[in-house]
């Protein structure tokens, strides 16, 4: 009976050393980061694609907030991606009548993410319906995570950029340079502000 004592007793330590050295050897993915949801992280280096196509053509989603409080989302297809002092960055506009506005003013970082084409009505979708009367969170079709600066991104997405703010505008009717422009595009008056923001993490789709 001492000797079965005395082996128990020093069972535990073993289990407790096993789980020690295991854990050192599990990765560190929290549940819901990027690259335990089927992400590879890279760099803006490695991206390939043409931007001016990305936003123009194949639309992109800007979404900010947390799954804390709240987010909204809104398809964009006006925007960049470039060089700015010294970082790599991202422009977003948003107008203040949109729900988003709201988070992007809020939030210190927000994501931009690319979609294949069998996602286009769900893209459109989002930039059509309202988050005030349209519940974006849930039905969406879309399935939500944390990212490493507690942003949101989606599963369905295959290109994620998550980004820092770094400098916020408002448009002005004063700085165009080309007349038509303000006259064709916002005859309401209803300019957007700018957001520029730093790249701070890239994942792309495993």
């Amino acid at each position: 009976m001492k000797n079965i004592c005395t082996i128990r007793s020093g069972i535990k330590p073993l289990i407790f050393l096993l789980f020690i050295v295991l854990s050192g050897m599990i990765p560190n993915t929290k549940p819901g980061s990027p690259t335990a949801v089927g992400f590879r992280k890279t760099n803006w280096e490695a991206l390939n694609d043409n931007a001016i196509r990305l936003i123009g053509k194949d639309w992109m989603l800007v979404t900010a907030g947390n799954s804390d409080t709240s987010f909204n989302m809104m398809t964009a297809s006006w925007g960049g991606l470039g060089w700015l002092w010294e970082k790599p960055v991202s422009f977003i506009f948003v107008r203040p009548q949109r729900y988003t506005y709201q988070f992007t003013e809020r939030e210190p970082y927000y994501t931009v993410t690319f979609y294949e084409e069998k996602y286009r009505d769900i893209l459109h979708k989002m930039g059509s319906v309202s988050g005030r009367t349209f519940n974006k969170m849930k039905n969406s079709g879309l399935t939500p995570f944390i990212t490493e600066h507690g942003s949101v991104a989606f599963r369905e997405a295959r290109i994620i950029l998550e980004c820092k703010k770094l400098y916020a505008s408002d448009i002005l009717e004063s700085a165009f340079t080309a007349a038509s422009v303000p006259s064709q595009i916002y005859p309401n008056k209803d300019f957007h502000k700018m957001y520029i923001g730093e790249i701070v993490n890239v994942w792309v789709k495993e």
